[in-house]
């Protein structure tokens, strides 16, 4: 062969080889960007994003930065999951398809994020919203904020108090029970299973009212919380139905004593009575100064 002909045979060749190359060169990598913000439009730091290949199920970590924003770079080419998520706050999923050599950008919003702005979120109300928040007894949102302990401490009084209410209205059922036997249990005609039984009655009352008046003692205070016209008269009633309470008892085991004895019943022991009315009536003032309005 002539070697002109050679050498030109082979540059033609080599002028092939190196124009074929890029074709088979690898793809360029795509690039995904985006930003990560709350329902307020506030920036979410700290984010774990999550984007995901959904043909090979590869999956590549990254987290916004403090201006919300992520950047991950060498990614293929196809269809990707990002999710994007907080823990205990919310999370966000997305889908998108990235060309080659693409740079891609995405907005996320956290949908689930509560009504309250992102970095408020550990100052939020309790989520029990049968609960009274601080707020709803008059002290301002600046006291509030920060103050889990205030809030824990009112949570607990609320509790104690709905139990003190309650035993409360059970107590009202003995009670009465005891004002209506009294009327046989002190008459002429007294017998013995009458007074057996008005006795039995007062004392389920006594230890009734002991669990109902140690559950509003027992209930933390509020510093600040000031107490209103209702609230004011219970605790006014108690003063009269509490000492009644204890009086009340006394007076009858010594109104019982003598009637037993087969004597009348003299002394201050005449006082039984009275002093149980004077503190039932107190007692349901009390009650229904809190369960009806005025």
């Amino acid at each position: 062969m002539n070697p002109k002909t050679t050498n030109f045979f082979f540059g033609a060749v080599l002028i092939f080889v190196l124009a074929a190359n890029p074709l088979h060169a690898q793809p360029s990598p795509a690039t995904l960007s985006g930003t990560l913000v709350d329902s307020f439009g506030k920036a979410v730091p700290d984010a774990k994003i999550t984007v995901k290949n959904s043909s090979t199920g590869q999956a590549i970590e990254s987290q916004t930065d403090s201006s919300g924003v992520f950047t991950i770079h060498d990614l293929a080419a196809g269809d990707y999951e990002v999710s994007a998520s907080v823990d205990g706050i919310g999370a966000v999923d997305a889908k998108v398809t990235l060309a080659t050599g693409s740079q891609q950008g995405l907005s996320l919003m956290l949908t689930s994020v509560s009504q309250a702005p992102l970095e408020n979120l550990p100052n939020a109300p309790s989520s029990n919203k049968t609960e009274p928040s601080l707020e709803d007894l008059g002290f301002p949102k600046t006291e509030t904020q920060s103050n889990a302990a205030q809030q824990a401490l009112l949570d607990k009084r609320t509790h104690m108090l709905k139990m003190h209410q309650r035993f409360g209205l059970i107590t009202t059922v003995p009670l009465l029970a005891t004002l209506i036997t009294s009327v046989n249990a002190g008459g002429k005609s007294t017998s013995t299973t009458s007074r057996d039984v008005h006795l039995a009655l007062g004392a389920v009352t006594g230890d009734l009212y002991g669990i109902t008046a140690y559950y509003a003692i027992r209930a933390p205070r509020i510093p600040g919380n000031k107490k209103k016209g209702p609230i004011k008269f219970h605790e006014a009633m108690a003063w009269i139905h509490g000492p009644g309470m204890i009086l009340t008892p006394i007076l009858g085991a010594m109104a019982y004593s003598q009637k037993s004895n087969g004597e009348k019943v003299h002394g201050i022991a005449s006082a039984h009575s009275p002093v149980a009315i004077v503190t039932a009536g107190a007692f349901g003032a009390a009650l229904l100064s809190v369960s009806v309005k005025f």
